[in-house]
């Protein structure tokens, strides 16, 4: 028994075409970073793309964060929103802010009704003295808000 290989040659303005794809290709696939969205810098305009023209209600989630980090490093917290956690009624996204990082966005978690509670325990960094806030956006299209000043001794974000 013989086996056959065949062997395709391929000409040169296929290879010409074939390679000038790659390198269009190549070049789109590195300019996509550029397209990721911004870092949101300012805690003004991080909840104002979360909340929109939403007033929030100042009530209704529980922050423990130490009043004084020692080291902005590593700064721990809880957070816990009051929330029946039904179909009708539950959290559905809690978003943590640090006013005064570099990049304020710390952190943001989604929850469904199976979840039982909108309760995270989480470590932050902290750069400076500044306010740590979060927002809860719940099903009925409402949203709570939380807020605590932290007094960082020694930043953490570098810079």
């Amino acid at each position: 028994m013989t086996q056959r290989l065949e062997i395709e040659v391929v000409g040169r303005r296929t290879f010409l075409i074939g390679a000038g794809a790659s390198l269009a290709m190549a070049a789109f696939l590195a300019g996509l970073p550029a397209l990721a969205q911004e870092p949101v810098r300012s805690i003004d305009e991080a909840l104002k793309k979360v909340l929109g023209d939403a007033k929030p209600t100042e009530s209704g989630i529980t922050l423990e964060i130490p009043e004084i980090a020692e080291n902005g490093n590593t700064v721990p917290f809880t957070l816990a929103v009051d929330s029946p956690m039904t179909d009708a009624s539950h959290v559905k996204a809690v978003h943590v802010f640090a006013s005064g990082n570099p990049q304020v966005g710390v952190a943001s978690y989604n929850f469904t009704p199976a979840s039982g509670k909108a309760s995270v325990s989480s470590r932050m960094r902290l750069a400076r003295t500044q306010d740590v806030v979060v927002v809860a956006e719940l099903s009925d299209g409402k949203f709570l808000l939380g807020k605590r000043n932290v007094k960082v001794t020694i930043g953490g974000c570098g810079g």
